[in-house]
């Protein structure tokens, strides 16, 4: 009872405090936002030049043209040159680029294997499923033991050091809610269909082994990261929600959105929760390699505040605009290629959202290297205007005309890109179409009826983790206690009853 009772005495004085706070809330920056993002963004460009040289290299040697090391695409040559990449999933973890780079997953901890599809109690969720495994507290690998579609019933609330690791299944979440990243941190989510998510709500939900909260209604995303941080989305595809296919807002940080392939949406990824929501100033994402493709109108980003690095990125289809903004933030466009609609109208990539132009003028946004077709323009502003830029584009964005090349593996690997709730089982990079019971060597399968636990708790863990490692012991408490402080001080300056509802069921 102490959290809970500590909060509620500090938001009352939060209340009683509100001149003092309204100032200070100006000056607030985020636990985990790096001191130099343009170190970062050198940081990427280096990774993909020296993939892109590697590839050169090997091109020159390999009679297998179609080798998945000959992409120059930094994040699967990392892991995917490996023949039995299976035995050692973990190595993804080291594979991340970007403002996510650092986030672990469930690296270290032991692998689950999810062998049960079904949802149909969110309060008790049932060893096996997907559920079970997110809510667990220990760092956990999640894999799948076959192909299979998750129909949820309503959100999917993760705990923090998990990775969910979709290759050699094909896996589909959709249903009500989809994926929630509520202040928790170090989270990967790789090589997942998420589509057709609704909104849904007012009902108990477990978050922990221990703890089960209210929630209310939610938007109906396919991946909300909320007041979270060290977030890696990686070859996803993402399609067909009824609010925004990936939304990070409140305070979040830290995030890479990389090798998606998003499609048949409207507003496709908003970055920054509010205008006046001051701690989005310290938000830092990367967005990399990804396809947008069919059927898409707007928000690739739509982003307020922050700094949002869009690099080597493939953009054939916008009906509005792609890369839109408000309250100043800073959008560094390098090495993409922009393709624009046939309406003439439509030919700007950039739109400032509700802003009069002698207002946006001073915002930082600039276009190197990138590739515009079809009479796409990208309209700069601040120092995006003028040399200062030249310094952080030392290292040549010379990807910009390899984009084909980077983004070939965008979405889910092995499988159509289009997502439905067909599971398909084609073979391809990084996947087998059996999951792991094929070319894993595990063997371990669940026999017992879905939605039910054969034996005890005890007994069936024996059944659904192996490769049993030494696990991170996360210290996130301290983390939680200093972004919810923070987020109570916005709240008594900005009033916003979604950020305190939302808080209560993590207490």
């Amino acid at each position: 009872m102490l959290i809970p009772t500590t909060c509620i005495l500090l938001l009352c004085f939060l209340l009683s405090s509100r001149p003092f706070f309204t100032k200070a809330t100006f000056n607030l920056t985020l636990p985990h936002q790096h001191p130099n993002p343009e170190a970062v963004v050198l940081d990427v460009q280096r990774r993909v030049n020296v993939s892109l040289s590697r590839r050169q290299m090997l091109s020159l040697q390999a009679k297998d043209q179609a080798s998945p090391c000959l992409t120059g695409n930094p994040i699967d040559d990392c892991w995917a040159c490996d023949p039995d990449w299976q035995s050692n999933r973990q190595k993804l973890a080291d594979c991340g680029i970007g403002f996510g780079h650092n986030a672990l997953g469930g690296k270290g901890g032991q692998i689950y294997i999810v062998t049960d599809s079904s949802d149909n109690d969110p309060a008790n969720p049932v060893p096996g499923t997907l559920r079970h495994a997110v809510i667990q507290e220990e760092p956990l690998w999640i894999v799948f033991s076959a192909a299979m579609t998750i129909k949820l019933k309503h959100e999917l609330i993760f705990n923090s050091y998990k990775t969910v690791d979709g290759r050699g299944a094909n896996v589909h979440i959709v249903g009500n809610g989809c994926i929630t990243l509520q202040y928790v941190s170090n989270v990967i989510i790789h090589n997942i269909h998420v589509h057709h998510c609704k909104p849904s709500g007012n009902t108990d939900i477990r978050v922990s082994p221990t703890h089960v909260g209210w929630r209310g209604r939610s938007d109906g995303d396919g991946i909300s990261i909320f007041g979270a941080h060290q977030i890696w989305i990686d070859h996803c595809s993402l399609s067909y929600c009824t609010d925004g296919l990936i939304d990070a807002i409140m305070g979040s940080t830290g995030i890479t959105i990389s090798n998606n392939y998003f499609s048949h949406h409207d507003e496709v990824m908003l970055l920054g929760h509010d205008d006046r929501y001051a701690l989005d100033s310290g938000m830092q994402v990367t967005i990399a390699f990804n396809h947008f493709g069919d059927a898409l109108v707007q928000r690739m980003p739509r982003c307020r505040r922050g700094y949002i690095h869009v690099v080597n990125n493939d953009f054939t289809q916008w009906e509005m605009y792609a890369i839109g903004g408000s309250a100043s933030p800073t959008i560094n466009s390098q090495g993409n290629r922009y393709t624009a609609p046939s309406d003439q109208n439509a030919k700007e990539v950039t739109k400032r959202v509700d802003t009069d132009e002698g207002q946006w003028t001073n915002w930082n946004w600039r276009t190197d290297g990138d590739i515009m077709v079809n009479g796409a323009f990208f309209v700069p502003s601040g120092v995006g205007l003028s040399a200062q830029y030249a310094k952080a584009s030392s290292v040549e964005p010379k990807a910009a005309g390899l984009i084909d090349q980077l983004t070939m593996h965008a979405g889910v690997l092995g499988g159509p890109r289009e997502s439905s709730e067909t599971i398909s089982s084609n073979p391809g990079p990084g996947s087998n179409g059996g999951g792991i019971g094929t070319g894993t060597g595990t063997g371990t399968t669940y026999t017992g009826n879905p939605g039910t636990s054969s034996g005890g708790d005890a007994d069936f863990f024996g059944m659904i983790f192996r490769g049993a490692v030494a696990p991170l012991t996360p210290s996130s408490t301290s983390t939680f206690l200093s972004i919810l402080i923070i987020n109570l001080i916005l709240y008594s300056t900005t009033n916003h009853h979604v950020l305190l509802s939302s808080t209560l069921l993590l207490l």
